[in-house]
């Protein structure tokens, strides 16, 4: 009697990078029409706070680098985590005491916490941990509380006021300091809030991540220029104060208006340069390290 072969049971298809992302991307967009609100008063203030101009670019490039670590998402099998569905509901909860608070920034926070909950619950924390960067960078795209902007503010000004008066009396022109305020034989320049230096500070601290992210992979790089950008922000800022004494004793025109607008653009990409300077140095150093 011959009996026809068993064919060996079939193994269960893996399930389609396309069906992995759907209820991923179905909750997203569930959960930006919740929030909608929320978001829209947060870009309004990116529109109208100079402080915050970069708030525009900092979802676009973080879902930029979600789109490229899709194979990478796609390769972890999926885990859904119940504390992801804890994390949702606390952040409903959070936004909506928030609301009744007038709290904006907790609000807008609240919004982070839930979408870190959505990936949590519907992939596991192996794609929490895989997507942890762009999440991350997420958070500049949320003004500070305005408690801290005032007392960075404040700080940001002291700082820059000294170290312009220092260079201003480096170039050879009399300057005499009074808190924030300059007196110079020409003028009077007054340190406000807008040349505290704390919109180059907050944009180059979001640049310099993602320069970093896409030019090194080391992590202790990304910190260490992230870190650098404190010290270049608020020596940038002080030059501009220093320039715009210097201007002002030519021309008083030259520090006012169009002209000393000018002038904190130059000095933001001056500040730049900085900023790759300070990587190469950094490289130049860790090489010889390594060798040693």
């Amino acid at each position: 009697m011959v009996t026809a072969p068993v064919a060996p049971p079939a193994e269960a298809a893996p399930s389609s990078p396309k069906a992995a992302w759907q209820p991923i991307a179905w909750f997203g967009v569930l959960l930006i029409v919740c929030y909608a609100p929320i978001l829209y008063r947060m870009g309004a203030q990116w529109a109208t706070d100079e402080n915050m101009g970069h708030g525009f670019f900092v979802p676009i490039l973080a879902g930029y680098i979600c789109w490229q670590r899709r194979h990478i998402l796609a390769a972890i099998p999926r885990k859904p985590n119940g504390w992801g569905l804890v994390l949702v509901i606390w952040a409903a909860f959070q936004a909506l005491a928030a609301t009744l608070g007038a709290e904006l920034f907790t609000a807008r926070l609240s919004f982070l916490i839930a979408l870190v909950g959505v990936i949590l619950y519907l992939g596991g924390t192996r794609w929490v941990k895989a997507l942890g960067f762009p999440l991350a960078l997420l958070l500049f795209m949320i003004p500070i509380p305005a408690i801290i902007y005032a007392a960075l503010t404040l700080r940001l000004q002291g700082f820059a006021s000294q170290l312009g008066e220092l260079i201003i009396s480096m170039m050879g022109i009399p300057v005499l300091r009074a808190g924030n305020t300059l007196q110079l034989p020409s003028q009077t320049l007054d340190i406000a809030e807008a040349c505290s230096g704390i919109r180059s500070l907050l944009s180059l601290g979001f640049l310099s991540l993602v320069y970093a992210y896409f030019t090194d992979k080391r992590i202790w790089m990304r910190w260490a220029l992230l870190i650098a950008t404190v010290p270049i922000a608020i020596g940038a800022n002080g030059i501009r104060v220093a320039v715009t004494g210097l201007l002002s004793e030519i021309n008083t025109k030259l520090a006012q208006g169009a002209y000393h607008e000018g002038e904190g653009y130059i000095v933001f990409v001056v500040a730049l340069a900085a900023l790759l300077v300070t990587h190469r140095v950094l490289n130049a150093v860790a090489k010889k390290v390594g060798k040693a």
